[in-house]
């Protein structure tokens, strides 16, 4: 755990084993990184969310895909037949476990739904904007690369993984791997509207962006948000996580909370065998947090 308040870290603890280099992994925490790539490119005027995404399948006239755009896969509504169920037999799974060229599974599925108009959860989703990511500066080595000029070393994050397939693009579904001071200072360029040291890193409007909810979920563009009506984003602000919060979430309980009111970051990692990943405890040290430093 680790908190950080007016850029400062006040608290932090570690379990036995664990220290303030030990890259730790984020899961599904990796698909927020994947958004502030993609944010970092719509900034250099690389691509942008109301853009066609460019995936050379779905250029053919006839094909109803050719209309999703970027930001329907950053917000998983891409209309694709790439529901994520966790059963082990859908289409995440195959891609993550079957697959040597994940994205070039994604991008064949078909179309189930008007791009736009229905949301559900989507690994899948994410490792195609991972391709557009790679085919935008030129392949694996040019993608770590711009991950670290542009993203990694201006945030001062130094114990960082990323992890490829096998085809050479990167697995931005859920495993990089970072210290837990390293997933603060992530969060802390969301914190203060995507600059750092007074350099813009994310596009002008990118972390609204990111926090606006999708349709009528607390989904937003990478992030998971309060700013929502949603029954989830209710609970979360009644349990006393702040309504203008949003945040990074993996598998286990992994979470980097952002929190401009109050001027904080809060970074949990550990496992978690609840099967909401320990929301409720999570709301508490946020409370308490709050609390504690008279935010």
């Amino acid at each position: 755990m680790v908190v950080v308040r007016d850029g400062r870290v006040i608290a932090e603890r570690y379990a036995e084993g664990i220290g303030v280099n030990t890259p730790l992994v984020g899961f599904s925490m990796t698909k927020s990184v994947v958004s502030a790539l993609i944010g970092i490119m719509t900034r250099q005027g690389l691509t942008s969310p109301s853009l066609p995404a460019p995936i050379p399948e779905w250029r053919a006239s006839s094909d109803p895909r050719r209309e999703i755009e970027v930001g329907h896969l950053l917000r998983m509504t891409s209309g694709l037949a790439l529901d994520e169920t966790n059963s082990g037999f859908d289409p995440s799974s195959q891609m993550v476990f079957l697959r040597d060229d994940m994205a070039s599974f994604a991008v064949q599925a078909p179309l189930m739904a008007p791009p736009g108009t229905r949301w559900h959860y989507s690994s899948d989703t994410t490792e195609i904007l991972a391709k557009i990511i790679r085919d935008a500066v030129g392949g694996p080595e040019q993608t770590l690369a711009f991950a670290w000029r542009e993203l990694f070393n201006p945030l001062g994050m130094r114990d960082v993984t990323l992890e490829f397939d096998a085809a050479g693009t990167l697995q931005g579904t859920a495993y990089m791997l970072a210290s837990a001071r390293d997933w603060a200072r992530f969060g802390l360029l969301y914190l203060h509207d995507g600059e750092v040291g007074g350099k813009r890193i994310l596009h002008e409007d990118w972390v609204d962006y990111s926090a606006a909810a999708t349709l009528d979920t607390d989904y937003g563009a990478g992030f998971w948000t309060n700013r929502s009506e949603h029954r989830s984003a209710v609970t979360r602000v009644r349990l006393g996580i702040p309504r203008d919060a949003f945040f990074a979430a993996g598998d286990l309980g992994q979470r980097v909370v952002i929190i401009p009111s109050q001027h904080l970051v809060v970074v949990r990692l550990g496992d978690s065998t609840d099967p909401t990943g320990d929301v409720r405890g999570f709301a508490r040290l946020v409370k308490e947090v709050i609390a504690a430093t008279g935010a």
